[in-house]
């Protein structure tokens, strides 16, 4: 069965006052009468439509006089009525079809963000623990990501920014909180326990908060303060029975917290200017640039220079696999860059707080992975401080969703 919509684009003047429109599923004629004697131009006009579904009936337009529709001004007084014939049935097939296809492409870009963050925190451990120097580590890692992006650009799968003055001032701080973020949590890795340092990581949530409402002034709910308390408290139980807890482990995966969300506050608060914001993928693109440019020296000046050759071949007369360390370094930084990447184009194709309950998810299987591969003592209070915590943040990540009710006055 077909439906028919009658599609008619009328202009009416003084000098017609009635009109009709005949269709039939062959033909298609339109035939107008005019009025044997002059009519005024703010005659009132009716219009009766009678329409009914194919093959049953004939559509019949009729405008006549006498109608509670006013028209001042015929000059202006025009109709559209828009024709087309679709079938009812099957009509929605196409559209499951394409949300079938963009829940697997979603699930699969999900999976790929896990797994590759799953390898980037073994490698990442694995180096971190025969080479001691997480900002030169670090400073690969952006060094490699820098590469990476270029070679999009170059190769057009991603269009390049054009960068002004303006918006380097912008991005700067941005670049500054994205270099402490990951070397302060590079340097927990290399202290600490993978999973321990995931679960200090759970307080993000936390420092999100705070910093919102000192510098965006934004209050948050109820149920968001109220999620942060099995956070807090998991965070702390977890930190007492944690087998391979230290206080620089602990305090940089802390600091981690806290630059990592003031970048995402700065986000927010400096990058207001639409026609200056660039697409989340360009915008982590150019920080990670600014930042290995700036850590590159850093890094020379706090651990010396680690990559020399000459400084490899005595690595490697004490025992060091120089092989193997390379290997895991290109890999590690392969991971950091591609799993943030992914991250980034999730971000753009789901909500922000469905980002969210993907990222604790993503927290859940990194700490159980990096548990069973490495093989890390954990005592039942130390699983369920870091359940507490992990809770908590699935639960904010609800609680985002709740919108606060407005004031009444």
């Amino acid at each position: 069965m077909h439906r028919l919509c009658l599609s008619l684009s009328l202009s009416l003047n003084p000098k017609m006052q009635s009109l009709s429109l005949s269709l039939s599923p062959s033909t298609q004629r339109v035939s107008y009468h005019k009025p044997s004697s002059s009519s005024s131009s703010s005659l009132p006009l009716s219009l009766t439509i009678n329409a009914l579904p194919w093959p049953f009936s004939s559509s019949l337009l009729t405008a006549r006089k006498s109608s509670p529709f006013l028209i001042s001004s015929a000059k202006f007084a025009s109709l559209k009525v828009f024709a087309a014939s679709f079938p009812d049935a099957k009509s929605d097939e196409p559209a499951k079809q394409t949300s079938f296809v963009n829940t697997l492409q979603l699930g699969a870009m999900f999976a790929t963000w896990y797994l590759l963050n799953i390898y980037f925190n073994i490698y990442n451990k694995q180096v971190l623990k025969v080479y001691p120097f997480p900002a030169t580590v670090t400073a690969f890692q952006f060094g490699f990501a820098t590469l990476m992006i270029n070679l999009i650009w170059a190769l057009n799968l991603h269009p390049r920014p054009n960068i002004t003055g303006s918006q380097i001032v912008s991005i700067f701080p941005l670049a500054v909180a994205h270099t402490m973020g990951n070397l302060l949590t590079n340097v927990s890795l290399g202290k600490v326990a993978v999973s321990f340092t995931h679960t200090v990581k759970a307080m993000e949530p936390f420092f999100t908060v705070v910093l919102s409402s000192l510098f965006l002034a934004e209050r948050p709910t109820l149920w968001v303060v109220s999620s942060l308390v099995p956070i807090v408290g998991g965070v702390a139980l977890a930190s007492m029975t944690e087998v391979s807890f230290n206080w620089i482990g602990f305090s940089t995966a802390m600091a981690s917290n806290l630059t990592n969300q003031s970048r995402n506050v700065l986000s927010k608060k400096l990058m207001t200017n639409e026609e200056e914001a660039l697409d989340n993928i360009n915008l982590y693109s150019v920080i990670t640039i600014i930042s290995f440019i700036m850590l590159v020296p850093c890094a020379i000046l706090l651990e010396g220079v680690k990559f020399t050759p000459s400084y490899l071949q005595y690595a490697a007369s004490q025992g060091l696999n120089i092989r193997e360390l390379c290997v895991r370094s290109v890999l590690a930084a392969f991971c950091f860059h591609a799993y943030q990447q992914v991250s980034y184009m999730i971000l753009q194709m789901v909500s922000p707080v469905t980002h969210s309950v993907g990222n604790c998810v993503k927290r859940v299987v990194v700490i159980i992975s990096s548990v069973i591969f490495f093989q890390t003592p954990v005592s039942p209070i130390n699983t369920i401080g870091t359940a507490f915590a992990l809770v908590g943040v699935f639960l904010y990540s609800r609680a985002k969703r709740i919108k606060p009710m407005p004031k009444t006055h």
